[in-house]
């Protein structure tokens, strides 16, 4: 049976507490993973070459499948009728990505990753760098065409709430869904650091142009006065069914789950921009990657305007691409994370900061705050 993604990341983290976040040998890696009864990832890690001549594309599963085949493979196929593509929803983990490169096992051509893991995986030497004389650097939002990766979308972190849990009020703010008296029942968090520590500190107060560098042990102190009134989720589903079912009143989702709640609830579930945090995620290559520079034409279609604007339709997902954007109909519009209208009412994620200070301060959530 498939393992879950999170426990993956749970399991790594573990391994991270166990020695201290120092380095180790490869043997080591292996024989600490097999100590917490873990299966080593390069076991059974196979390059992709060996198989066959498709470029594969890694992501997480779910609707994005459908979304990437439907918004960016089929075009692309459609014009490059001698290219393959293939789908693998595993999940594509800076560990496993790490684990491919080491070893020399590279099953992977391109991959889904927050823009963050550029910064990290790439100065490592772990990624190939974009060839920008291929892919469009103009084609992305401004400060998202880096050396080792490419902006391929835009989503959010929202407030998410229900409609009919506060008496005709409406919360707008992060001091709004730390209020547990005028804006009573439990919430729900992601069991991440990424847009929680965020919400926390602007719930404290903190201006939105001073979020940056975070202040851990504030963010961790105002988590911890909502603690027991909090389910912290580890899946986007998990996060979906705590609000359907209404087991929580107000969450911290990502948009385009707050968005299917709305449609599936007939509005019983709302969501709002203000104060959101907006994330760009971005393709990365591997180092070694089995199709070679045949990648790049691939990223280079999902750049262009109709397949952003096909993958808004599908997933919710946001634009890159600057020209898209007058290109976006109202009602797409309205739920684009990366339309001005909403964009400036959000915060931009400090990819920089959390490339950096990620890892440690994921470590210390988990040990201090969720233990």
């Amino acid at each position: 049976m498939r393992r879950h993604l999170n426990d993956i990341e749970d399991d790594i983290l573990e391994f991270q507490r166990a020695t201290n976040g120092q380095r180790v040998s490869r043997r080591a890696f292996t024989a600490g993973l097999a100590s917490l009864g873990l299966a080593p990832m390069t076991a059974t890690l196979t390059p992709a070459s060996a198989r066959d001549p498709d470029l594969v594309l890694a992501n997480w599963g779910g609707d994005s499948i459908k979304a990437m085949e439907g918004a960016y493979v089929q075009p692309f196929l459609a014009a490059n009728p001698g290219e393959g593509v293939k789908m693998d929803s595993s999940g594509p983990t800076n560990g496993k990505i790490k684990a491919m490169v080491e070893a020399k096992r590279v099953i992977w051509d391109l991959c889904d990753r927050a823009f963050q893991s550029s910064l990290e995986l790439g100065p490592a030497g772990l990624l190939e760098e974009v060839d920008y004389g291929i892919v469009d650097k103009s084609k992305t939002l401004p400060g998202f065409a880096g050396r080792w990766g490419v902006a391929n979308y835009s989503f959010a972190n929202v407030l998410t709430y229900q409609t009919k849990a506060f008496g005709g009020r409406t919360p707008t703010t992060w001091a709004d869904f730390w209020n547990l008296k005028e804006f009573p029942g439990n919430r729900t968090l992601r069991r991440h650091i990424d847009s929680t520590l965020e919400a926390a500190l602007l719930a404290d107060g903190v201006p939105t142009d001073k979020l940056y560098p975070i202040d851990v042990k504030r963010a961790f102190a105002k988590v911890r006065e909502i603690k027991d009134r909090v389910t912290f989720w580890s899946s986007h589903a998990d996060s979906y069914k705590l609000l359907r079912d209404n087991e929580v009143t107000m969450g911290c989702l990502a948009h385009t789950r707050a968005v299917l709640l709305r449609r599936d609830t007939d509005g019983a579930v709302d969501f709002t921009f203000n104060q959101g945090v907006f994330w760009v995620s971005n393709w990365i290559v591997p180092k070694g990657n089995p199709g070679g520079k045949r990648v790049w034409k691939l990223i280079a279609a999902t750049l262009e305007p109709a397949a952003q604007i096909e993958m808004l339709r599908r997933m919710g997902n946001g634009p890159v691409n600057p020209a898209a954007l007058p290109l976006i109909p109202p009602d797409l519009a309205a739920i684009n994370p990366s339309s001005p209208d909403n964009l400036k009412r959000m915060v931009v994620a400090d990819s920089e900061w959390y490339a950096k200070n990620s890892a440690s301060v994921l470590n210390q959530f988990i040990d201090t705050v969720l233990s």
